[in-house]
């Protein structure tokens, strides 16, 4: 049986509904945790309730890698100047550009990706299908894993954190991480990315 207390420290945490947070409760044995996991999941969680909040303050990071043959420019932001100035926000912003050095994304969410470029992908996995003798009735289907795991590569928000050992945790699941821990929406709006010698 859960508890009222439960339910309330979920919303705190959360800003989910009440029924939301006992569904995620009863979903997830009373793990508080777990139920918080759950809810992000279904997309109900506080990350999503503060994105439509607006975010113009934040910080524009440098990262030089190594002897300097690789560098990243990135602007992230956040609503209030205080938050701007923690340690916490500051760090992911670090964080975040050491992922772009690293993991080289070509754009930060999948919005970005031009509808060109997605038609090219699909044309290319068609035509892959096709020269495997796959049937036409599958190829849908599979031609959407081909482009979410496109997207993976390609879109920052997608790509797996580097740091993590797990291989689940994606950019876009640090950023909701920190938007539930400062209570302010976080965007991470452009990037360059910039290696000695690439056109």
């Amino acid at each position: 049986m859960m508890s009222t207390e439960l339910v309330a420290r979920l919303r705190e945490m959360t800003s989910a509904g009440i029924m939301d947070c006992r569904n995620a409760l009863k979903e997830s044995g009373n793990d508080v945790d777990k139920a918080c996991q759950w809810l992000r999941e279904k997309g109900i969680a506080s990350a999503v309730k503060k994105a439509g909040r607006s975010a113009k303050q934040g910080l524009v990071q440098s990262y030089i890698h190594g002897s300097g043959t690789l560098g990243v420019l990135i602007e992230v932001n956040c609503e209030t100047d205080f938050v701007a100035k923690t340690g916490d926000f500051q760090n992911l912003v670090k964080e975040v550009a050491m992922q772009v050095a690293a993991a080289a994304p070509n754009y930060v969410s999948r919005e970005q990706v031009p509808a060109g470029i997605l038609e090219t992908e699909k044309k290319i996995y068609k035509a892959q299908l096709k020269e495997e003798g796959k049937p036409e009735k599958v190829y849908d289907k599979i031609i959407e894993g081909k482009i979410e795991k496109f997207y993976s590569q390609v879109c920052l928000y997608d790509q797996v954190y580097i740091r993590d050992a797990s291989g689940k945790e994606t950019i876009k699941d640090l950023v909701a991480n920190a938007i539930a821990k400062t209570g302010e929406n976080i965007v991470i709006k452009r990037f360059a990315r910039f290696k000695l010698g690439e056109e």
